[in-house]
């Protein structure tokens, strides 16, 4: 592990004397919180968005603890965890709600395992499984009204018209895309290498309309937008600088609206891209692989999606369905 900071050092000293009955400040449970942002970091690899979401739940879950004047690892009950979640449901959905869940499970497991509490109130609690929710999904023809809409040959127009095409064409992240650099292009074998979370490369294939636009993107509106700037980055702003997740969002935002799609998401292309390649009979591991998923259960919701339609077809064509 990465070299403690002398605030952690100096908790894990009074700790040790006091045989665990270590009370701490506010100050002291942030310095906690960082030191386990540092963890997940440096020895799990987690992708800095994930650890900026756990950190915004941990705090979330430290001003919880502060309302009930708790400000210990020690004093932390399973009930006060429970009673946190029960203010959640309302307002957050399943997958956010898991998310908190395993913040907060990993959060006591890392103070326990450095010896900084002897309390250990997630260990054995179960929590209730969320239901998942089923992503939206846009049809083969929405898509297709989605991504005609940039026209023209103004450098922003290539540029949006590139981006929803290499989207749609590879599935890959939002996060994954404004990533990218010049050099992550290879137009003759017609992929993209992009890197995923915990820092893991993958190179997916592209078609012919997502190659055909980015080429004329990385021909025609790239070098007006860029101009003088030395700057890697394959997707840029107005002013030739890197797009951002937020700019990328908007343009897609932007296009959704004027073809009257709602509730669109950054991700949406990319549970259309899964779906309609599944649909098509494509074999699940290769989407994995395609996606960057860490685990074959995570692509596996698409097989709902799919299955989904298989029963709405039956029901609408079967003689004795009904």
């Amino acid at each position: 592990m990465a070299k403690r900071s002398s605030v952690f050092l100096l908790l894990r000293s009074i700790c040790s004397h006091n045989q665990g009955s270590l009370l701490l400040k506010d100050a002291a449970m942030e310095e906690l919180i960082r030191e386990y942002l540092n963890y997940l970091s440096v020895e799990k690899g987690l992708a800095q968005n994930t650890i900026q979401a756990y950190e915004r739940d941990l705090y979330g879950y430290m001003g919880f603890l502060r309302d009930k004047g708790i400000s210990s690892p020690d004093e932390i009950s399973r009930m006060d965890i429970i009673n946190f979640l029960a203010t959640l449901k309302e307002e957050l959905s399943p997958s956010s709600i898991s998310r908190k869940v395993a913040a907060i499970k990993t959060f006591h497991k890392f103070l326990v395992r450095e010896g900084l509490t002897e309390n250990f109130p997630t260990l054995d609690l179960r929590f209730p499984k969320t239901s998942k929710k089923l992503p939206l999904v846009l049809s083969v023809e929405e898509v297709e009204m989605l991504l005609t809409q940039p026209k023209g040959q103004d450098p922003l127009k290539l540029r949006d018209k590139a981006i929803l095409e290499v989207l749609y064409a590879s599935g890959v992240r939002v996060s994954e895309l404004v990533a990218m650099d010049l050099d992550d292009v290879d137009f003759k074998e017609g992929c993209v290498r992009c890197m995923g979370k915990g820092s893991k490369e993958r190179i997916v294939p592209l078609g012919t309309y997502a190659l055909e636009a980015l080429s004329n993107y990385v021909r025609q509106g790239r070098p007006k937008l860029v101009k003088a700037l030395r700057i890697p980055a394959l997707f840029v702003n107005a002013r030739g600088r890197r797009l951002t997740r937020q700019g990328c969002w908007n343009i897609l935002k932007k296009y959704a609206v004027q073809v009257g799609l709602k509730n669109i998401h950054p991700h949406t292309l990319r549970h259309s891209f899964a779906t309609h390649l599944l649909e098509a009979g494509a074999d699940l591991r290769a989407v994995q692989e395609m996606l960057g998923h860490a685990f074959i259960s995570t692509t596996q919701i698409y097989t709902s999606l799919t299955r989904q339609d298989l029963k709405e077809i039956y029901l609408e064509t079967h003689p004795r369905a009904r």
